[in-house]
């Protein structure tokens, strides 16, 4: 293994993590609402950002797809090394990782079952901006929020399946936001 491999991670795991797990419990809590989170240096394409969220959400029970340009031998190496979560297939990762257009199609992912809601992926958006112009309304958002996203119909679409659906997380850099299923988009 090389220094990339080894290296990336938390440099002080008790403190990074629990810092990240917060920032990354809170945007999900609070819808639109964009934090600034650090700790990780994945290699490239991945973001910091994403790499924060791999790095505290997964271990060796976490099946991760990587999509598109963020599956490279360098990521799957980092992330076998960090976290031990097994690499999988859309139909049956927990999270997803990619832009996107190459996490497309979200039919792809697990939805949860009516027994089950909880048994559904999570995906992890790789964006080039989160400060945008659509409106997020729902649990944990006051009056309404805005958040980017790449467009509206299928988080309408996801949000109209509600207890099931997908959750997604959008990744900037060192920048961090969330959609929960139960957020209604317009």
């Amino acid at each position: 293994m090389d220094a990339q491999t080894l290296g990336g991670g938390f440099t002080e795991p008790a403190i990074q993590s629990a810092h990240a797990f917060r920032s990354v419990m809170e945007v999900m809590a609070r819808p639109g609402t964009i934090q600034d989170i650090s700790g990780a240096e994945p290699p490239s394409p991945l973001s910091r950002a994403a790499g924060c969220i791999l790095l505290t959400l997964c271990d060796a029970d976490t099946p991760v797809y990587l999509a598109g340009e963020t599956d490279t031998a360098e990521i799957r190496a980092w992330i076998a090394f960090h976290t031990g979560a097994p690499l999988m297939g859309p139909s049956h990762a927990m999270f997803a990782v990619g832009t996107w257009e190459a996490l497309a199609p979200l039919s792809a992912y697990q939805i949860g079952t009516s027994e089950y809601p909880d048994r559904s992926a999570t995906l992890i958006v790789e964006s080039s901006s989160l400060d945008g112009e659509a409106t997020l309304k729902g649990p944990g958002i006051k009056d309404q929020a805005s958040l980017n996203l790449p467009e509206l119909a299928a988080f309408q679409a996801n949000q109209a399946k509600f207890p099931l659906g997908l959750d997604f997380y959008f990744t900037c850099g060192d920048q961090l936001a969330a959609l929960p299923r139960s957020t209604e988009v317009s």
